[in-house]
């Protein structure tokens, strides 16, 4: 079993003494246009640890942190956001907790929102002495519920989207609504709360950004594990 929650705590003791190490898959609840699920950048989160898991006997799996910082969605109906503080004190006292059993904990954070207060949290816990590592799956393409995160829940979970409501959003760059971002949040720029384009997004496009990200969260916990595996590999 790689799901910790699925463990008693005499297995948890065994497998945190052996070296165990802890990824908490970090995401969100909130709107992802009308065609995907509000658990989105959960479902992506839990899909990288899993892969993990499987890669690596030494990684369980904790129950996911499904809120966090979405306050750029709020006026969606279904957001459900904890903001930028209660987001980062939260990671703080779970990090805390998880490392009183286990040595190395590594938070996979799925949700951009969340960037500030995840590096923030396990900041501060390497200062005090924990050894905590972070990994952000990055891509090109739309930045939210667009082609690329439509084609991951394809692969994933394609009983929770709806392509026929898959509609194009607005499709300038990031850079051009960032000023709108910020003062008025997604509602201001999108009313379908799509930034991109979903229509025409495949399950193979999904099932192969997933390798890929899973390749380099490998490739992460690796180096920071195994650094001299990490270096005669290359």
């Amino acid at each position: 079993m790689t799901r910790l929650a699925d463990l008693t705590w005499t297995d948890v003791r065994d497998r945190a003494a052996a070296g165990a190490l802890l990824a908490v898959p970090i995401g969100a609840t909130e709107q992802h246009g009308p065609h995907l699920p509000l658990s989105t950048d959960t479902d992506i989160a839990v899909a990288l640890c899993d892969r993990l898991a499987r890669s690596r006997a030494d990684v369980l799996v904790a129950p996911p942190v499904a809120y966090g910082a979405s306050g750029e969605h709020a006026g969606f109906p279904g957001t459900l956001s904890i903001g930028l503080e209660a987001t980062e004190l939260l990671l703080l006292e779970l990090g805390r907790s998880a490392c009183d059993t286990f040595e190395h904990l590594l938070f996979v954070s799925a949700h951009g929102g969340n960037a500030a207060p995840v590096a923030r949290a396990a900041a501060r816990l390497r200062a005090e002495t924990r050894d905590v590592q972070v990994f952000s799956p990055r891509w090109s393409g739309d930045p939210h519920a667009g082609r690329t995160e439509t084609a991951l829940l394809l692969a994933l979970r394609p009983e929770a989207v709806h392509p026929a409501r898959a509609v194009p959003g607005n499709t300038s760059p990031l850079t051009e609504l960032m000023p709108d971002l910020r003062s008025g949040g997604v509602r201001a720029v999108s009313e379908s709360g799509i930034l991109g384009d979903p229509t025409g997004a495949t399950a193979a496009e999904g099932a192969t950004l997933l390798d890929t990200l899973t390749t380099a969260l490998l490739r992460e916990v690796t180096t920071w594990r195994e650094p001299s595996a990490a270096v005669a590999s290359r």
